[in-house]
């Protein structure tokens, strides 16, 4: 299968592409708006849904502060990273129920980070068959959930 047709993912998939600056600041500048991806906000980092997802329930980590490294990052934004990081798993582990997670952060182009200057642990859930051939074979990741939806059916492990 060369083509799988989904016109009404247009606006999620050009959506933030060419905006200018860092899109974690920008998704928690917006952490209040109605359709926001963030997820939860603690006093030094922040939750936020993935914009273009792994598989459902595919969040991200970060520190509120803009860090491109670890070692520019303070020991107090690392270890509340951690402990969010903690609290996702439980989350995700209730509203899911995904048999194991991947969780990871790439540091630098090179290195496959989208979002190079903004470091940030990816949380993905995952479930035995989840990359199966459609992801294989066809190249095509099926998600069945948007990110909003998501982000809504999250927020209420973090209150």
């Amino acid at each position: 299968m060369d083509r799988l047709l989904t016109p009404w993912r247009l606006a999620y998939v050009s959506s933030g592409v060419d905006e200018p600056g860092c899109v974690l600041c920008r998704a928690l500048a917006a952490a209040d708006a109605d359709d926001s991806l963030v997820v939860h906000v603690a006093p030094l980092s922040f939750v936020v849904m993935n914009l273009y997802p792994y598989n459902a329930g595919h969040v991200m980590v970060s520190p509120k502060r803009h860090v491109a490294s670890l070692g520019a990052a303070s020991e107090a934004e690392l270890a509340e990273m951690m402990a969010l990081a903690r609290r996702v798993e439980a989350a995700l582990g209730e509203a899911y129920r995904p048999q194991g997670l991947n969780l990871g952060m790439n540091l630098g182009k090179p290195a496959g980070a989208g979002v190079a200057d903004h470091i940030h642990l990816h949380v993905v859930p995952r479930w035995a068959g989840d990359t199966n051939f459609m992801t294989v074979v066809g190249e095509t990741r099926v998600i069945p959930e948007e990110p909003v939806a998501a982000c809504r059916r999250l927020r209420g492990y973090f209150r």
